[in-house]
């Protein structure tokens, strides 16, 4: 199995983050011996939501953006959820974290409608990707080519289109992480 001992992982999310692409990573991380850190723009807890509708889980928040920065972590994962995306791509902090991971050629995964902050912090030109569906014009507006598959790796981006597609993006967040 793949090693992430020693290695720090950020958790970018807020109120609305899709559950299962929050807590399934996050296992990952922790099962290959990473230590997950949640960030996200106030201390205190945020409330996961399933499928946009359904309130779920409420989890503590280990560190504000503001207090952060990507020099701290080895990998940074992007997890989605409409509500939460959306509200993470107005959030300056969390721009300015993406930027510096993806200055520093470190892991980035997204998934869902987590490349939204990618486009905004105008990290997806010339790239390959994929998303939700919803998010694939989005892209192509803003210079990545989308394709519509479980995974894609595209130097230090990771990207997946939904909780349904996680065992693969898990998978590529260990192993681009552990290498």
């Amino acid at each position: 199995m793949t090693s992430l001992n020693g290695k720090k992982i950020a958790f970018i999310a807020g109120d609305g983050v899709e559950e299962p692409e929050l807590t399934e990573p996050w296992a990952a991380v922790r099962e290959a011996g990473g230590t997950p850190v949640l960030l996200s723009t106030r201390k205190g807890r945020i409330t996961a939501m399933r499928g946009d509708w359904d309130h779920s889980g409420s989890y503590d928040v280990d560190e504000a953006l503001e207090t952060v920065e990507a020099a701290d972590f080895d990998a940074l994962v992007l997890p989605g959820g409409t509500l939460n995306a959306d509200a993470m791509r107005l959030d300056k902090e969390a721009l300015r974290l993406a930027k510096e991971f993806d200055a520093a050629q470190k892991p980035i995964a997204a998934i869902c409608h987590a490349p939204w902050i990618l486009v905004e912090a105008d990290l997806v030109r010339g790239r390959t990707m994929t998303s939700y569906e919803s998010v694939a014009t989005d892209l192509r507006n803003a210079g990545a080519q989308w394709v519509n598959r479980e995974v894609v790796v595209d130097g230090n981006l990771i990207t997946s289109r939904n909780p349904g597609d996680l065992e693969a993006f898990n998978r590529e967040l260990v192993r681009l992480t552990a290498d």
